[in-house]
């Protein structure tokens, strides 16, 4: 299998992402946020994720904001959980070779709304996560650019 740049191969991206990273997102239409996400690695084959950051909104109103969730190393990707005890699965993800990246999506129902997304992990180390939700209650594209922080 050939080696996608600093990602190495499916297998491998879950050991690249410990540490810090800049994050940049758009929410399409209503707000941005600056910050960083931290990878902590847990027990065996689990890491901690945080974000916390700097969001504004469409109207110029400003906060921080954070969130947390698990990821789990799984056979070609990985699986993230919401970060509760017990912890609750968001979604799947099976890494795959696309173009020179490697990429990965899933579906999760969040009655009534739906979220697809999808991971691209790009050659020149960073990665990218979009959110589409559809549904009664939500209908946005959440769009976030990660970049290894220095140090």
């Amino acid at each position: 299998m050939p080696s996608f740049a600093s990602w190495g191969t499916p297998e491998t991206v879950f050991d690249r992402l410990p540490g810090a990273w800049a994050l940049e997102r758009t929410i399409e239409g209503q707000a941005t946020m600056s910050g960083t996400a931290v990878f902590t690695p847990l027990e065996a084959g689990l890491l901690k994720y945080r974000e916390e950051g700097r969001i504004r909104l469409a109207d110029g109103k400003e906060f921080d904001g954070h969130r947390d969730y698990v990821f789990e190393r799984a056979p070609g990707g990985f699986v993230v959980h919401f970060a509760e005890t017990p912890r609750r699965l968001f979604h799947a993800i099976a890494v795959l070779p696309e173009g020179d990246a490697l990429a990965g999506s899933a579906t999760h129902l969040c009655t009534p709304d739906t979220y697809d997304s999808a991971y691209c992990f790009l050659p020149d180390g960073s990665f990218t996560i979009r959110h589409t939700v559809h549904g009664p209650r939500k209908d946005y594209l959440s769009a976030t650019v990660f970049r290894r922080r220095a140090g």
